[in-house]
């Protein structure tokens, strides 16, 4: 199962006491496929060193880069579709551009989706998707 995950629930679940770490618990497992494309790891090195620390963001990106449940592409077409955080384009354009099974985000600038008929996107806040693992 290929899923984008936006840089909100990946800073969730870096803590060991988070009760978003089953995220990484499950993603060591194996028990999905991490989308990235190199805007979206860029992004993750940024705000997980703003939010936590350098040495965190580096440790991170040696996880991620090393997992061999990673996938690394680019969108092949930016749909560009939210207009009120466009920085969280990157996102949903990978997303659909990979036909994942989800983006997972906690984000409501995603609600989009929900009403529009095309493109299709499934996006699950974290508990959501605890839900579709378990």
């Amino acid at each position: 199962m290929k899923v984008v995950i936006d840089t909100n629930c990946l800073i969730a679940s870096i803590p060991t006491f988070s009760k978003y770490f089953w995220l990484y618990e499950e993603f060591k497992r194996g028990s999905f496929e991490w989308v990235i494309s190199n805007e979206i790891l860029t992004e993750y090195n940024e705000k997980v060193a703003d939010f936590y620390s350098e040495r965190t963001a580096n440790r991170v990106l040696k996880i991620l880069t090393a997992a061999p449940n990673i996938i690394y592409t680019e969108p092949s077409y930016k749909w560009q579709l939210i207009d009120k955080d466009p920085d969280d384009n990157k996102f949903a354009d990978l997303a659909l551009s990979v036909n994942a099974f989800c983006l997972v985000s906690n984000d409501k600038h995603f609600n989009i989706f929900k009403s529009l008929p095309f493109p299709r996107l499934k996006v699950l806040r974290l508990d959501e998707f605890k839900s579709v693992l378990f």
